[in-house]
């Protein structure tokens, strides 16, 4: 117990001193609406998706994250819609949101199956912290005075490219969240903008096999930046098979950051099946690399998503990506 304490304690320490940083998971490239809101309606079907993770297994008061999103799309496949809606908890801290998303979806070929989407959404988060829950050497001594609550609001944009074997995208989220209820923010982590670069391609290895690398690198210039380096197996279009490796990058100078911060965060491995054509389920295990791993059992992350295609006309199945649980 006295070890979680002093984690736990290391952990608040440093996202008060670093920022309110978004959750992290491993299963990104299945489901780009959770970092960008231009990949609303890339599945061209009714797309029901969540996933819940369960961060550094073993330790109290670790992350855990749950998210459940919905998006499809109208106008003929040009404009993408939906709404997500999230719940984060880090030791005393707390993070519940909703957005709704809009992108407007350009075609960049004749038979629509490449698309540049443009995306933007709104919505309010509602960010806590209890102090009850925050230990010290004193047991007389009170950090944060109860529970303290702030509700804001909140906006995100992003770009997203795919075609039939590639795609890439940027994106920003916290826009609007951090200039509102400054005052609450003596207490509760103030958010910060959080940017995300992310790019993945679709190589046929034979007829029976595909590959597909992939990137996330993630920045809210407050704190080390993430990079996360993915390779996923296609199997008769059944089954994913993959991993990746995540760890620390310097992309630009932060004289602020401590010196002695590792490099190395986790490795990941992961799988992705399809029971039926349209349900999908996926396991993703992270292996702690550093500091942690002495001190937890791992990192779980599952997610599962439903496609509801509807019976749409011969001409409008033309204009839709003919391939889009690749991405």
């Amino acid at each position: 117990m006295k070890r979680n304490i002093i984690l736990m304690v290391l952990l608040m320490l440093g996202k008060l001193s670093f920022a309110q940083q978004d959750a992290q998971f491993s299963q990104y490239m299945f489901n780009g609406i959770y970092i960008n809101p231009a990949y609303a309606g890339y599945k061209e079907a009714l797309n029901l998706h969540g996933y819940y993770r369960n961060q550094w297994s073993g330790i109290e008061g670790a992350p855990r994250s749950f998210s459940l999103a919905l998006d499809n799309v109208s106008a003929d496949g040009n404009v993408g819609w939906g709404v997500q809606v999230a719940t984060d908890r880090l030791g005393a801290q707390t993070a519940e949101s909703v957005y709704g998303n809009y992108a407007y979806r350009i075609r960049t070929n004749e038979d629509g199956t490449a698309r540049l989407s443009f995306g933007f959404s709104l919505g309010v988060v509602q960010l806590g912290i209890n102090g009850r829950l925050l230990w010290t050497q004193d047991p007389e001594t009170e950090i944060v005075p109860g529970v303290i609550k702030t509700m804001v609001p909140d906006a995100r944009a992003g770009i997203f490219y795919a075609d039939q074997q590639f795609y890439a995208g940027i994106s920003v989220d916290n826009l609007v969240s951090p200039h509102v209820n400054k005052s609450k923010y003596a207490f509760i982590p103030q958010p910060k903008p959080h940017y995300y670069l992310t790019a993945g391609m679709m190589l046929p290895l034979n007829e029976q096999l595909q590959i597909r690398p992939s990137f996330l690198l993630k920045d809210d210039r407050g704190g080390p930046t993430s990079l996360d380096l993915n390779v996923f197996i296609l199997f008769k279009e059944m089954l994913w098979l993959g991993g990746g490796y995540r760890t620390r990058v310097d992309v630009y100078s932060k004289e602020y950051l401590q010196k002695a911060l590792t490099t190395s965060n986790a490795a990941i491995a992961a799988i992705e099946v399809f029971p039926t054509e349209n349900l999908r389920i996926g396991y993703a295990y992270d292996f702690s690399i550093g500091p942690l791993q002495n001190y937890n059992s791992g990192t779980h992350e599952l997610s599962i998503g439903f496609t509801l295609r509807s019976a749409a006309s011969e001409e409008k199945r033309r204009n839709m990506v003919s391939c889009p649980k690749f991405f």
